[in-house]
């Protein structure tokens, strides 16, 4: 699909059991793991998670079930791993890295086009619309995307709010819940109107979009000593 990453998810009890897990022996081929995870994306997109076979996802990256086991241990494990590789390709560390010179409008407005990149590809849309089906409700596969994807996001992107809470700019009393609602903004009404099936907004109405919701988000929280700094107007009184 943390610099103060929240912490990693608990195996299932298929991962953990010794007759599935991977076992010791020579480095795995990263080569070889890398297939098997674009191969797992491709079949999870097309054919959702109850479709999506191990003998599918082996064909598709060329290798045996067998090596698909000895990365992953279960079907379950492999697709957390798909969606924390199509996160950390799509939101790279180094976005969240302290920048202390990069002014805060422009980190946000980054992270801002990588998350609706993210989200907006064929395979989040209809990772999306698999894991709100009725078929879903009751399993776990929900729970374990929350905690690959969304959390570790929010996580990583809540210590870079620390960062500049730290540094003067941002007066944030709740951390956790404005990381959550920066992301909100961000998807709003045209990420809603793509899993819907409705048309793809233009590129300029969607960075329109990704700039008042970033604006939104500084009015609510910069500070005004910053936003005084950054205009070079003195501070209003509150």
């Amino acid at each position: 699909m943390t610099a103060s990453r929240q912490p990693a998810i608990p195996p299932s009890p298929a991962a953990s059991s010794p007759t599935r897990s991977a076992g010791p022996g020579r480095p795995k081929d990263l080569g070889k793991r890398l297939a098997i995870l674009e191969a797992a994306k491709r079949m999870f997109t097309q054919n959702g998670f109850d479709g999506a076979s191990m003998d599918q996802i082996a064909a598709e990256a060329g290798v045996s079930k067998l090596t698909v086991y000895s990365h992953f241990g279960d079907k379950e494990t492999l697709f957390v791993a798909a969606v924390e590789s199509h996160c950390d390709l799509s939101l790279p560390s180094s976005l969240f890295e302290p920048a202390p010179t990069l002014p805060l409008d422009q980190r946000l407005m980054e992270i801002a086009r990588a998350f609706y990149t993210m989200i907006t590809a064929p395979e989040a849309v209809a990772g999306h619309r698999m894991l709100c089906s009725p078929q879903m409700a009751h399993s776990g596969l929900p729970k374990l995307f929350w905690e690959a994807g969304p959390m570790r996001v929010q996580g990583d992107f809540a210590a870079l709010l620390e960062r500049r809470i730290a540094a003067g700019e941002l007066d944030i009393p709740d951390v956790p819940r404005a990381a959550g609602q920066f992301f909100a903004l961000l998807k709003g009404e045209p990420h809603a109107c793509l899993v819907f099936g409705g048309p793809t907004p233009p590129a300029e109405e969607i960075d329109a979009h990704l700039a008042a919701a970033v604006d939104l988000f500084l009015r609510a929280y910069r500070t005004h000593d910053d936003a005084a700094a950054r205009t070079g107007k003195p501070p209003a009184r509150r």
